[in-house]
Formats: structure tokens, sequence, C-alpha cells
């Protein structure tokens, strides 16, 4: 299958769901290829968007390079052209950049540039480490802004002027004057992605902003009501995203808040609920407490 243009690429991922699959390892915590190409296989079967192969629900951050490029051929061959595969890139520029090239090699048809790995990065050098990853590959790049990589719209604009493969903006910062001052000065060059955890909090304020589309960790193991919910924020029904809300994701997370990493682990807890069970996370990540399985079980019940 020819590959995605980068415009091609941000214009399919805003019009639907993002689905962000878990990468499935062993009891010894190597990567389970069979059990995440079954599981592809079956989430297959629901309309999404675009597919981030090994992003940060799939726990990019604990996985080799090798690793990495396992994952993203085994998603692009399975999926077979049905869905856009977008693979991560992160950690150094040099490193990151290398991980774009394989990308392409394989298949995919994006890029999600995760924050390179500093704990104190300048604004300039972020653009620099962005502009380098672009120029390293004909692929679409959709910049997550989080934690050390952060920028304002005047950078972002900038940078938009300078690599015509960026074209797309995952915000996982929350600030919502930016998010404004970014998508008034910007338009539609971006296509916008909720990425804060638990993406379904805020997706209909967000939807106000230009923000057509989120990362659905839920989409994993409650494929049906991640749909639903999205198509209700799209439709601006408040009853039913309020109802949502209330019922299931405040709920989720209250458990999910209860350590720092859960926004992961939960998920993996999640598929084992309902019976597709992905393996433990590896460290330094801690999978749920059993009283705290049995808690998220409860809430799933009825919902699968």
């Amino acid at each position: 299958m020819t590959q995605m243009t980068p415009k091609e690429m941000a214009g399919q991922i805003g019009k639907g769901l993002l689905s962000f699959p878990v990468t499935h390892f062993d009891a010894t915590l190597a990567f389970d290829e069979r059990a995440y190409r079954t599981n592809l296989a079956a989430l297959s079967e629901y309309p999404v968007a675009g597919l981030f192969a090994a992003g940060g629900t799939g726990e990019f951050f604990s996985l080799t390079a090798n690793e990495v490029n396992r994952v993203v051929k085994a998603a692009v061959e399975e999926t077979r052209g049905k869905v856009p595969v977008l693979a991560p890139c992160g950690y150094g520029t040099a490193m990151a950049s290398d991980l774009a090239r394989s990308a392409e090699a394989a298949g995919a048809d994006g890029l999600l540039l995760f924050p390179p790995y500093l704990t104190e990065c300048d604004r300039d050098g972020i653009a620099a480490h962005v502009e380098a990853v672009c120029a390293s590959t004909r692929l679409g790049v959709i910049f997550y802004s989080r934690s050390n990589a952060v920028l304002d719209d005047i950078t972002l604009a900038r940078l938009c002027e300078r690599c015509p493969n960026l074209v797309g903006f995952k915000d996982g910062v929350g600030d919502i004057e930016m998010m404004t001052r970014i998508h008034q000065r910007i338009g539609d060059r971006l296509t916008y992605i909720g990425g804060l955890p638990t993406a379904e909090t805020f997706a209909l304020p967000y939807l106000e902003m230009g923000v057509t589309t989120y990362s659905s960790a839920i989409f994993n193991f409650l494929p049906q009501f991640a749909l639903r919910f999205y198509a209700a924020v799209r439709a601006r029904d408040l009853a039913a995203v309020s109802s949502g809300l209330r019922d299931f994701v405040l709920p989720y997370i209250g458990i999910r808040n209860r350590k720092k990493g859960y926004a992961v682990s939960i998920v993996k807890a999640g598929m084992r609920a309902v019976g597709r069970p992905a393996g433990p996370v590896r460290p330094p990540l801690t999978d749920l407490s059993e009283s705290e399985f049995a808690e998220l079980k409860a809430l799933i019940a009825g919902r699968a």
C-alpha cells in the first residue's frame, strides 16, 4: 500500500476517534507479538480514524528501538491499510530521527514526536529538535506537547512555516489559553489532538477550540463505549456526555489517580477485566493491586 501524504494523514485522523493500543508482554516482560497482532485484528473491526502503535499507552518509553520497529511493523502488516498507522519517535534528536526513518521504511503513515529525553530544554532547542526530526522523513509529524517539550503559538507557527510535514499538534498540557492562542494563530494548518490522560474528560470543551479528535485509551477494552462517547462529543450531546462522564469516566479516573503511572496500568487492567489480557506493565510502572483491579472490573461490568 502507498503511504499517505502528510496532508492526507492529518486530514484522516481528524475525522474520528484515535486508537492507542497497548503493547502486549508475556510473563517475562518480552514483547508478545502474536497476542499483539490478535488484539489489533479485533480492534480493526471498529471504525477509528488512526492507530498509534507503541504510543504512550503502548509503553513507548519502555521499549528498545528494535522493539518499537517490531511493534510498528506488526501494526502495519496487521491493519493492511484499513487505517493509517502512526509510529512513535523520541528520546534524543539522533535517535528520534533514526526511529522516524525506520517507521517510514516499515510502512507507517505518520509519526508522533514525543518529548526529548532531557529534563530541562529551552524553547529554541525544542524547536530545533522538531525541525531536525521533520527533515529526517517524508512522513507527516505530530508534535506531542507535554512535560519538557512545550511550545508557544509563535514558535509553533514558525515551525509550521519551516516544516511542511509538521501537520499535527497533540496537547498533553491542558493550558486552555495557550490552546486558544495556537488555534487562533495557526487555524487548520494543523490537525489538533486531545492528549491529556483520559482525554474523554476534556473532549467536549476542547472541541470548541478546534480539537476534533483525541487519543482514547478506554477504546482498548471498551471500544463500543468509547465510540459512542466520541459520537456524543461530536454531536455536542451534553446529556450523553455528562452521563458517560458521571457513570464511568470519572469513577475510572478516581482509580487511575491513585498512583503515578496508572494511566497506562489501568488500561492493561481493563484488558484483563474483559478477558483480553495484555500482560503486565514494565517497570518503572506498577500494576494495579488486586483490590483496585476488582473495583475496576466491577465498574466495567455490563459495558463490554
